[in-house]
């Protein structure tokens, strides 16, 4: 961690206990990470936490297994079954622009949301110019 090479573990530890670093292995059956692509799921890996002067930093060892994301699949994937134009439209727009910005500008602008959204589609999901176009 600190290059400490040769240096007994022991000794380590004590040093990095001076220095005021708590070092603490976590018992984790599982880790999943969220991500705009999907999820990344860690079964059975190593979690450490280092707590060095109220700051925690987690560090995760062992080979992620990549997850689809679950809104991927939208009603069109359902066996048999079709979305009709309006609920396309509607999938694409949330798929481009995230629901968070979306409310975002709504409650800056001082608008409803499907105003929001609009003006989100039309500056190409960049907030500040939806914004500054909306006030």
């Amino acid at each position: 961690m600190f290059g400490g090479g040769g240096m007994n573990p022991r000794k380590m530890k004590q040093m990095m206990k001076q220095m005021g670093i708590d070092v603490e292995e976590l018992d984790a059956e599982r880790v999943v990470i969220e991500t705009a692509d999907g999820d990344l799921v860690f079964d059975g890996a190593q979690v450490t936490k280092m707590d060095a002067q109220g700051q925690e930093t987690y560090q995760i060892v062992g080979s992620p297994e990549e997850v689809a994301d679950a809104g991927a699949g939208g009603p069109s994937a359902v066996e048999g079954g079709s979305a009709s134009a309006a609920d396309e439209t509607d999938e694409a727009a949330d798929v481009g622009i995230p629901d968070e910005d979306v409310a975002l500008v709504a409650e800056r602008a001082g608008v409803p949301q499907s105003t929001a959204r609009e003006a989100l589609e039309d500056n190409d999901g960049d907030l500040a110019a939806a914004i500054a176009e909306l006030e």
